[in-house]
Parts: structure tokens; C-alpha cells; sequence
């Protein structure tokens, strides 16, 4: 019975801390696209409305490369611009594989070219961007690839562990004093091989999902505990960690299979509510995690023009 106890105990136990979190968002001029905003719009009330203090941005290659060897860094300079001219910290991710559905953002003209010809066009493209920002401040971190390591979502081949070593290994030779971030799956991989390559460990974690098998699958029984206990043990075995942080915490709804502009408010709301926002901020803070970015800005932004500002309004008290 004392064993019990003490399993209930390690894992009702709330790791929330005097110091206030760190809060930040990712921005994707994707997904402000997809849900039909005025991508620029959209940013400047991120950052003036909401105020933002931390932003992980994202260089997408077929944005940035669109023609081979042609690079045009017109949008991600602006954002740069538009944050720094506001004091907000940057963490920048550059990779092949980047936030948002398909996961790997690849030029049309990759197409006809073989795996390692792709490998090579890749390496080129990061140290592009990688030499573009180097030199400014605002950029705090480089994220390399996003959730590199897994495999099990989306369009993107098979993870190449030896591969991201040496697109971590490029960052490091031209720049080696910042951070630089690998990113995992926080329920359904482990994190070591990403922990092993890593300054910074980020990790994702969602509350609700839906598949197409399953629909949707509820993580109830994972309590706050069980990630901060991960995280520690994570950093007991791989010295080189700094820290892990939330990257991408659940804040909008799972879109089923259909984009989410096309879900009524009813489809939205299975899986996220303003209920919903304020209970999982509630859970990262329970869990310990010193620095959390909020993943769905563009969608608390939408729903406002939709004329369904909760959401919005209560992110506004985050910072």
C-alpha cells in the first residue's frame, strides 16, 4: 500500500515554481495564408496586441529558395525587422522539415533530384540562412529541422540521424555561440537520439488528438509529473542538454481532416475551448517548464476576426 501511495504521490505532484514561465509563440505565414488572413496583419497584431516578449519563426526553404540558387529572404527579413524593432527574443528554425503540415517544406524543383543531391541543396540552404541572420541579436536560437526524429507524421522520408548530425555540425562551424534546439514528439517518442544532438531539447505536447483510426484520444492519463520527471531523467543522461523547453504546447484545435477554416465551431470545439487554453496553461505550469511556446496564435487571431475574441483575449494576459 506505501508503494501505491508513493506512485500517487510522484505523480500528483505539482512542479509550478515562484518564477513566472516564459511564454512565446510560433508565427507561420503559412497557416496565417491557409486560414485566409493578411499574413501581415495578422503578425503586427501578434506582436502589438498580444505583445509578445518571445517568437520562433521559421525560414521555409520553398519560400526562401523557390528557384535553385536563388534565395529571396524579403518576408522573413520583415518579421526579423518588425520583432527586433520591438525587443522580441527570435528562435529561428531552418531545415527541410519545419512546423506546420506537410512538416517538410520542400521547392518544386527538388523534385527530379536524387537523395543526396537533396542533402547537398539542403546543406547549402541552411548555411544561407544561417550566414543571412548570424550577425543579428534578436535571433537567439537555431532550431535545425522540426521533430527531425519522427517518424510517424508527416509528408517527409524516413529520419536520417546521421544526416541531422551533420546539419547540426554546419550550424556549429558558423556559428558557435548560440544554442542550437532539436525538437521531439513529447507523447510518442523518447527524446534521446534528439537529446543526444542537442544544446536545447524541445519538445511538444498535446493534450487532445485525432486520427483517422482512433478519432479522438484524450491524454488524461498523462498527469503534469510524467513530462517533468522525462526532462529531468532526459537531462540526467545527456549532460550536453542546457535545458528543455515546450515548444509547441497544444493551443487550437485538431483539425480533423479538413482544414480548419472549413470546421464548424462545434467540430473546433471538441477539441479546443477557451476551457481548454486556460487548463493546459494551467497543466505546463504544473509540470515545471520554465520557457513554453504557444502553438495556434494564428487561430486565436482568425477566430477573433471571426468574431470569437475569448481566446484572444485571455492569451493577452500572458504577457
Amino acid at each position: 500500500m506505501a508503494i501505491v501511495w508513493l506512485g500517487v504521490f510522484l505523480f500528483t505532484k505539482d512542479f509550478s515554481t515562484a518564477e513566472p514561465t516564459k511564454y512565446g509563440v510560433t508565427f507561420s505565414k503559412k497557416y496565417a495564408i491557409e486560414l485566409e488572413l493578411d499574413w501581415h496583419q495578422s503578425y503586427l497584431a501578434i506582436l502589438d496586441q498580444l505583445q509578445v516578449t518571445n517568437l520562433r519563426l521559421v525560414a521555409y526553404w520553398d519560400d526562401i529558395e523557390p528557384v535553385q540558387d536563388s534565395f529571396d529572404f524579403s518576408d522573413l527579413d520583415w518579421q526579423i525587422t518588425e520583432a527586433q524593432n520591438r525587443g522580441i527574443d527570435i528562435g529561428l528554425v531552418v531545415g527541410r522539415r519545419a512546423p506546420r503540415w506537410p512538416e517538410c517544406h520542400d521547392p518544386d524543383w527538388l523534385i527530379n533530384l536524387a537523395p543526396l543531391a537533396i542533402q547537398q541543396q539542403q546543406l547549402e540552404y541552411i548555411r544561407a540562412v544561417i550566414e543571412r541572420y548570424q550577425s543579428n541579436d534578436v535571433i537567439k536560437s537555431w532550431q535545425v529541422e522540426n521533430e527531425p526524429l519522427f517518424a510517424l507524421f508527416g509528408e517527409c522520408p524516413l529520419p536520417d540521424k546521421k544526416f541531422l548530425a551533420q546539419e547540426i555540425e554546419l550550424v556549429r562551424s558558423l556559428d558557435n555561440t548560440r544554442p542550437i534546439v532539436v525538437t521531439d514528439s513529447g507523447e510518442l517518442n523518447h527524446w534521446q537520439g534528439a537529446a543526444s544532438l542537442a544544446d536545447n531539447l524541445g519538445i511538444t505536447l498535446y493534450r487532445v488528438v485525432w486520427n483517422k483510426y482512433l478519432g479522438f484520444w484524450d491524454y488524461f492519463f498523462l498527469p503534469p509529473a510524467a513530462y517533468r520527471y522525462k526532462a529531468d531523467l532526459t537531462k540526467f543522461f545527456h549532460k550536453n542538454l542546457d535545458k528543455v523547453i515546450v515548444i509547441e504546447l497544444q493551443m487550437e484545435p485538431w483539425t480533423l481532416d479538413k482544414p480548419m477554416i472549413e470546421l464548424t465551431l462545434e467540430e473546433q470545439e471538441r477539441s479546443f475551448t477557451l476551457q481548454r487554453f486556460k487548463d493546459n496553461i494551467n497543466y505546463v505550469e504544473q509540470a515545471g517548464f520554465a520557457e513554453v511556446y504557444l502553438w495556434g496564435v494564428e487561430y486565436w487571431y482568425w477566430l477573433d476576426q471571426q468574431g470569437y475574441p475569448n481566446i484572444w483575449q485571455e492569451a493577452k494576459e500572458l504577457w
